[in-house]
């Protein structure tokens, strides 16, 4: 997780290089160290760097890790003649590495030769059954080529051996709500809060989940982890709130009123509309009537739950397009950051 005053830090760099004041080798070891996508400009700076001997032989055994992280960066711009010929210079320097075997594997893998690719991961996985990086490498080629049953197996058993890697569980519930396998990403994004308890996006996620898989229990449950979530983001993800007044609505239609608990829900109901209303006011003021006539009707149970979310969408909060799910119809299909 990037902190504010690294993100401060990188715009700044960012801008100081773009406009030609210097600072590039800084800009790419702040990219590297925060394991950030930059890779326009770490091919376009970082190749200023290699094709400049002076400032290349400046940077000592640096030179070698620039050279990977240029590679890389081409692979990602399908520069693939720049990937090459930087792979054929670690290759000189380190004859025998299982680090530029890896290049040269996602290298195939970036000309879409599959088997070769195939072939190269499964000979470094021998030599290295440990390798989080070709473990993963295998597992969005598996992505890349539709398969998607074979990625699935893969991180399962990735999951096996690395049980407390974050991006692997997000990801393989990210392709189960893909499939509409909810109770398999509810598992999932269990694990990732078990592990993880103070990330608003794993409650957010997880009670997204359990909204489209319905029944009372569900539903009981996605209103808690909606509370938790706008109480771990300080009552500012939109998101949550409209969680709340639908979990709610729904919940009283299902219950009839027959649990005590639920006596308490109309209160909460009528303080998330209220923050609604008021985020609204501030943030999207033609878009105030729809919502509040939209709250109005979830009061008496009628809420047409297309103008909530229409009206969500709408909106420009920040923080409402944190998870990669709808809560009416399904999933949104969405793009991969697991590389």
């Amino acid at each position: 997780m990037v902190t504010k005053t690294e993100e401060t830090q990188l715009e700044r760099l960012e801008n100081q290089v773009d406009n030609g004041g210097g600072g590039a080798w800084e800009y790419l070891c702040l990219v590297g160290r925060l394991k950030l996508r930059r890779s326009e400009k770490v091919l376009k700076h970082g190749l200023s760097i290699l094709n400049d001997p002076k400032k290349r032989s400046a940077l000592g055994s640096e030179e070698w890790t620039l050279y990977e992280q240029v590679a890389i960066a081409a692979l990602d711009c399908q520069s693939l003649d720049v990937s090459k010929d930087c792979i054929k210079v670690l290759r000189k320097g380190f004859p025998e590495s299982k680090r530029v075997g890896r290049l040269e594997a996602m290298l195939l893998e970036a000309k879409g030769s599959w088997a070769e690719a195939e072939k190269a991961y499964s000979s470094l996985l021998e030599d290295n059954p440990l390798d989080q990086v070709v473990h993963k490498r295998k597992v969005a080629m598996a992505k890349a080529q539709g398969d998607i049953s074979g990625a699935i197996e893969g991180l399962n058993k990735y999951l096996e051996i690395f049980m407390a890697d974050h991006d692997a569980w997000r990801e393989l519930a990210e392709i189960y709500v893909s499939l509409q396998m909810y109770k398999q990403a509810a598992f999932c994004y269990e694990e990732l809060i078990l592990s993880q308890p103070t990330v608003p996006l794993y409650h957010l996620a997880y009670a997204d989940v359990l909204y489209t898989l319905g029944g009372l229990e569900n539903l009981q449950a996605a209103k808690k982890y909606y509370a938790s979530t706008i109480d771990l983001t300080g009552g500012k993800t939109t998101r949550a709130l409209f969680g709340i007044c639908l979990c709610t609505s729904a919940i009283g239609q299902l219950a009839k009123g027959r649990n005590k608990e639920e006596k308490e829900s109309p209160e909460l109901q009528s303080l998330a509309a209220a923050a609604l209303e008021k985020d609204y006011k501030q943030r999207a003021p033609g878009k105030l009537s729809l919502v509040t006539t939209a709250l109005k009707s979830l009061k008496s149970n009628c809420c047409t739950e297309e103008m909530l979310i229409w009206a969500h969408h709408s909106s420009d909060d920040d923080n409402s397009h944190a998870t990669h799910l709808t809560m009416i119809h399904g999933p949104i299909q969405a793009q991969t950051i697991f590389q």
